[in-house]
């Protein structure tokens, strides 16, 4: 087995998150990003300074020390609010746009489906749902929702 990787982070005074990079230097305010955040979250993750230039690749997020995981982790929750939806409730109408009622991981919502091209289809059953507002929902396999959910949401496939 191998030894985690250490990478030099921590906070500054103002939460914001501080990398200290082989040379030396601080980037200050460093935005940790997946590759692959729904089809392969622990593979491949950058970090970016807050000019937008890669300081550090991180090939899996599993072979960080304890100390390095826990801050970008808790970063990355910050950046990727992605609600999952757990059950459609009612629909306004079935042509677009509609109003979805719905209840998700973080409690009930509504979005506003404005098109049907705002349903994509990823790998093995999920969807990606951006609504009217530009927030992502998340269904990680609607095959596996209750029944009536899947009577509404197939009408939208």
């Amino acid at each position: 087995m191998s030894t985690p990787r250490t990478l030099n982070l921590r906070r500054d005074a103002f939460g914001k998150l501080v990398y200290v990079d082989d040379g030396g230097a601080e980037h200050v305010g460093v935005i940790p990003v997946r590759a692959f955040p729904i089809a392969a979250p622990d593979e491949g993750l950058s970090l970016f300074s807050s000019d937008g230039h890669e300081l550090t690749w991180v090939a899996r997020l599993s072979e960080l020390a304890t100390e390095s995981r826990c801050l970008i982790e808790e970063e990355l929750a910050v950046r990727e609010f992605t609600p999952i939806i757990q059950q459609i409730h009612d629909v306004s109408t079935f042509s677009t746009p509609s109003t979805w009622e719905v209840t998700t991981d973080r409690g009930a919502s509504q979005l506003v489906l404005k098109t049907e091209d705002d349903i994509r289809r990823l790998s093995e059953g999920q969807l990606l749902i951006a609504s009217g507002s530009g927030l992502q929902y998340r269904v990680p396999d609607w095959r596996q929702l209750d029944k009536h959910s899947k009577k509404l949401l197939e009408r939208f496939l």
